[in-house]
């Protein structure tokens, strides 16, 4: 393929050997009916299966596929951000390797953009035979995150979405290490559209989203944009520090002014519990923040590389 592509399509990939061709063979049959040159961009994330193999077996076949291979795994933030480096297109679709995002509603994005919007952003409103579980964890996390960072995050975004090359540069200009993507392409701004689809079940392998991974990236989401946990701890420390005060001031007139002994033991270990329950609590809070004010300060680059081709 020769010359500057139109449309860059960036695929995170990892241990999605079972997904690629299917991936491909989907995205390709929608490529081709589009009036735009393309590039699909897949970035292996560490993979520990023949993923890179397969992706470099589809280069082969397809020059507009490329390869970028990470040394390790950095993260599927991280593996999207490094797809959005090497992008050259003037319109970029982000898409996951697990077909859960239809290839199939590429043209609804490329026509919204062509209509005038820089970014369009999809919104799952059902995962079929998806958990509850998950779908009220997200709803929980969305409402929370929307409430103490003041962005406007619908409930189910995904990161399948189409970005006009100039929010692609502005979010390459933005090199922070715990990056929450959603929030930061609510963050920038710029006239916005959403799609509702309806996301498949995963075509082969097991989910890379742990209840751990699903924790740690709602805590990522929310210390990058906001400053309220910390804000909620001097909260919290001036409401204990006022009715320690008041039962500092009740034990004093127990002790001079009635013959009644002060509240034992009982009392005082329920108060020193629960005070040192609350500073533990907000130690770790502090804790995370400062843990990411130490990544930042070591400007260590966010991902390395350790091949790529087709570029």
């Amino acid at each position: 393929m020769f010359g500057k592509p139109e449309l860059s399509i960036i695929v995170p990939i990892f241990n999605e050997e079972g997904n690629l061709q299917e991936l491909y063979s989907r995205l390709a049959a929608v490529l081709k009916r589009q009036n735009l040159s393309y590039e699909i961009i897949m970035v292996d994330d560490g993979s520990t299966d023949r993923s890179l193999a397969k992706i470099h077996e589809l280069s082969r076949q397809d020059g507009a596929v490329k390869a970028i291979s990470f040394s390790r795994n950095f993260g599927h933030m991280i593996a999207l951000s490094a797809g959005l480096d090497h992008a050259t297109g003037e319109v970029v679709i982000t898409l996951d390797a697990d077909l859960q995002h239809p290839p199939e509603l590429i043209p609804e994005l490329v026509k919204r953009w062509k209509s005038g919007a820089e970014i369009v952003s999809t919104v799952r409103t059902e995962t079929k035979r998806g958990g509850r579980f998950k779908d009220l964890t997200a709803r929980c996390f969305y409402w929370l995150i929307n409430k103490i960072a003041r962005l406007d995050l619908p409930a189910n975004a995904a990161d399948y979405r189409l970005l006009d090359k100039k929010v692609v540069v502005t979010l390459k200009n933005i090199r922070e290490r715990s990056r929450f993507l959603r929030g930061l392409i609510g963050w920038v701004g710029y006239k916005q559209e959403f799609i509702p689809y309806q996301a498949d079940p995963r075509f082969s392998g097991r989910t890379k989203y742990s209840l751990g991974k699903m924790v740690s990236f709602a805590i990522d989401g929310i210390t990058s944009f906001s400053a309220v946990p910390l804000r909620l701890s001097a909260y919290l420390g001036l409401a204990i520090a006022f009715f320690s005060f008041l039962y500092i001031l009740y034990a004093i007139y127990v002790r001079i002014f009635t013959s009644q002994a002060i509240a034992g033991w009982t009392s005082v270990l329920v108060v020193v519990l629960f005070i040192g329950g609350v500073q533990l609590i907000f130690l770790g809070i502090i804790g995370e923040y400062l843990s990411r004010v130490f990544e930042e300060t070591k400007e260590r680059p966010l991902y390395i590389i350790r091949e790529k081709s087709g570029f």
